[in-house]
């Protein structure tokens, strides 16, 4: 490839924008070689976030500037990022994202296994973490409730894995009608030895699903976990609105970014006659990111089978990948791994923190 022909390629991707990273293809840093292969000229390009719903775009559109004699090469190069306070790295996890909400009820939990997987559908290796030690539901959503991890020596054990997404909840370890009226400081011991007790593998994102409020867990996983950024989930309501600010807030005071704002049951759709209303208000996700400076990711609407099918453990990326509801989701989770992509400098790569004893 000679010098006029790489400033020719260089030239045509500069009108080319990544709709995620917002910055064209040359200046994201995504063009990663120009060669020659017989009588083709081969574009590699290297993602720095899981986008394998946008490949057929960006090619269609080098092609479309390049020629048909251009074939187009993808590839992603996840990196980690680093946590709050300098904490390191988590072994085999490079990026941990926290979901949260100030207050229950307003489908965090569905929320996050939904982003979970659509993450994994963009070509990502993902886990959930399931951080509500009170009232764990992701081991239903995620249709493996009652099974139990396998337990490695006398300290670790395997993260149950499900649909392709590695696990790990209380759910698994107590019977599920056995509440855990446990006190503040044991919960929080829990979390912390469920965290890194689970030998992860190789996880380019772990999704913690955080309780509500902004209690015992929420410091816990402040002080002792490298959280590379939130994911606030609210609803319209005027007082779950009130209740996110505060978790915005909290998430601030301890030097975790947000990512951004997700606002659910934002429309309710007629199952009948498909009419959309704002019965929970309207804008609401849209006027908390303005104030705080954060990105409002997206819009869910109040939906009959978002329910059905994260009840029924098989959620709707997987269920309905086809669906409007699927690639919300999925258009969420390229927005997720983008602003952590571009926020900064990647952290390095901290190993082992946990080890495996011998008997």
């Amino acid at each position: 490839m000679t010098a006029p022909e790489q400033a020719q390629v260089e030239t045509a991707l500069q009108q080319i924008q990544d709709p995620y990273l917002k910055q064209d293809l040359v200046s994201a840093g995504v063009l990663k070689e120009v060669r020659n292969a017989g009588d083709k000229r081969v574009v590699a390009l290297e993602f720095p976030y899981p986008c394998a719903g946008t490949q057929d775009d960006i090619r269609a559109q080098v092609k479309a500037a390049l020629g048909e004699g251009t074939e187009v090469e993808f590839s992603t190069n996840i990196l980690p990022h680093a946590g709050q306070h300098q904490l390191p790295n988590m072994a085999q996890v490079k990026n941990i994202v926290a979901v949260a909400s100030g207050k229950g009820g307003v489908g965090k939990s569905t929320t996050t296994v939904n982003l979970a997987l659509a993450m994994a559908a963009e070509g990502a290796k993902v886990g959930i973490m399931d951080a509500d030690i009170y009232g764990p539901s992701q081991g239903l959503m995620l249709g493996v409730e009652g099974k139990r991890p396998e337990p490695v020596g006398d300290k670790h054990m395997k993260p149950v894995v499900s649909h392709g997404i590695q696990s790990m909840s209380m759910s698994y370890l107590i019977d599920e009608n056995t509440p855990m009226v446990w006190r503040g400081p044991m919960v929080a011991g829990a979390l912390q030895q469920l965290m890194t007790q689970t030998l992860w593998e190789d996880l380019d994102y772990l999704f913690v699903d955080m309780p509500p409020g902004t209690g015992d867990v929420q410091l816990t996983l402040s002080q002792k976990v490298p959280v590379a950024g939130a994911v606030v989930v609210t609803t319209p309501q005027d007082i779950a609105l009130l209740d996110a600010k505060k978790g915005v807030e909290m998430f601030r005071k301890v030097d975790i970014p947000v990512l951004g704002v997700v606002e659910n049951m934002s429309t309710h759709i007629c199952s009948n006659c498909g009419h959309a209303e704002h019965i929970f208000g309207e804008g609401g996700g849209e006027r908390i990111s303005e104030q705080y400076d954060t990105e409002l990711l997206g819009n869910l609407p109040l939906s009959l089978s978002i329910r059905q099918q994260v009840d029924a453990g098989n959620p709707t990326v997987l269920s309905d990948p086809e669906s409007a509801e699927a690639e919300l989701y999925r258009d969420i989770a390229r927005k997720v791994g983008a602003i952590l992509a571009v926020r900064g400098k990647a952290a390095p790569v901290s190993f082992p923190n946990i080890s495996v004893e011998e008997d």
